[in-house]
Formats: C-alpha cells, structure tokens, sequence
C-alpha cells in the first residue's frame, strides 16, 4: 500500500510535489476555505475516475470545479449569465458553488447524469493554496476529502484516517484545521436561482431574505 506523502503547506516544496502529482493525474488532498478537499485535473480522465473510487462517490453525482480568477471562470462556464454574475460578484472568492451552463468547449467528464454534461459547479475559493495550485495547473475538480456519506475532513490527520485503503491520495497538502462549513450551492438559470445545498453563506442571505441583509437593488 503507498503511504500518501504529506508536506506542511508553508513548507518549502509543497505546491511543486502537488502540482506535479495533478499533472501525472493523480489525486491530492488539498485546505480549501472550507474543508479539505480532492483535487484532480479535470481534463484526465483516470484522475477523475480515481476521486470517485476513492472516495467511494456514486458516479451520478457529479463533481464541482475551483477556478483562481476570471479567465479560469470563462474558460468553465463561456461567461456567467446576470444572476450567476451577481452572486459571483458578491461573494467570490468564497463559500458560494454556482451550478451555471458550462462552455461548449469545457467537455470534461465530471459525472453526473447526461445532463451534467450541459452545466458545471464551479467555485472561486478563498485559500491561497488552492489559489496557487489552479493557477499552475488549471481548474480543478475538487470534492471534499472524505468517504462519501462521512462528514468532511477538516484536518490532514482526518484526511489520511478517512482514506486509508487501497485507494489513497498521493500527497496530503497540511496548512493547519480547515473547519468551516461546506459551500453553499446555488443552481442558476437565466434570471433564475434556487438553493441546492444551505452551507457556509446561508441561503436566506443570498436570497435577500435575511434581515440583516437587503436583497438585491
């Protein structure tokens, strides 16, 4: 059994063995704003393929994606139509999935049923770490690191505990408890929006609905 090889992410050489570990296609767990997470480059499809193994995730449900700025954004999504534009706006980077039509030209398969080849979840987080390593290596799909139906890793210990089997992330980037709530995920349409998962940025205060928040204009 490999052992994962775990580097201190302030540590000298940790963003180099994890971006060369994304580009030989394998998985790396990684600190995210929110809770660690299982990073591959989309674009292989064997590291793809890997995350759902690992962490025993039913293909049906199909991955998200981190970007680091607005080329990457593009690049996923071909441009976020108005609502998408301002809830990014309002609290990218951060805790805020958005489920939008995805580029024609983003064709990677991410699971999902037929339809998910159509839409992408894409994120901009606000971690250095994972910041640096989309810049170096693209976007990213992530989930969090954990067996699916666990309750998320939030440190590199819980990660290597969680996912100790056969199939094992190839390195562990550890920058310390990354203990927030998972990402609130918003699916939109058009002018439309709804809430698929409450999380980190409350729904009620997306929506407007909060009263410490007026909604929009």
């Amino acid at each position: 059994m490999t052992v994962p090889a775990v580097w201190t992410a302030s540590g000298p050489g940790s963003l180099t063995a994890a971006i060369e570990a994304l580009e030989a296609g394998a998985v790396v767990a990684v600190p995210t704003d929110t809770v660690y997470g299982l990073a591959v480059d989309p674009s292989r499809p064997a590291a793809v393929e890997a995350v759902f193994a690992l962490k025993g995730r039913p293909r049906e449900v199909a991955l998200p994606v981190l970007v680091a700025n607005a080329d990457q954004v593009d690049r996923v999504t071909g441009g976020l139509e108005a609502a998408a534009a301002d809830l990014a706006a309002r609290y990218w980077p951060g805790a805020l999935t958005l489920v939008v039509p995805r580029a024609r030209s983003f064709v990677v398969d991410l699971g999902g049923p037929p339809s998910a080849r159509l839409t992408v979840g894409v994120r901009w987080p606000d971690h250095p770490v994972i910041g640096a390593l989309c810049r170096a290596v693209g976007p990213l799909a992530v989930t969090s690191a954990n067996r699916h139906g666990r309750p998320p890793a939030t440190t590199a210990a819980a990660v290597a505990e969680d996912l100790d089997g056969p199939w094992r992330p190839a390195v562990i980037v550890d920058d310390g408890p990354c203990d927030g709530t998972p990402s609130t995920v918003v699916e939109c349409r058009g002018p439309a929006t709804r809430c698929l998962r409450d999380g980190a940025i409350p729904w009620d205060r997306i929506a407007g609905t909060s009263p410490d928040r007026p909604g929009p204009g």
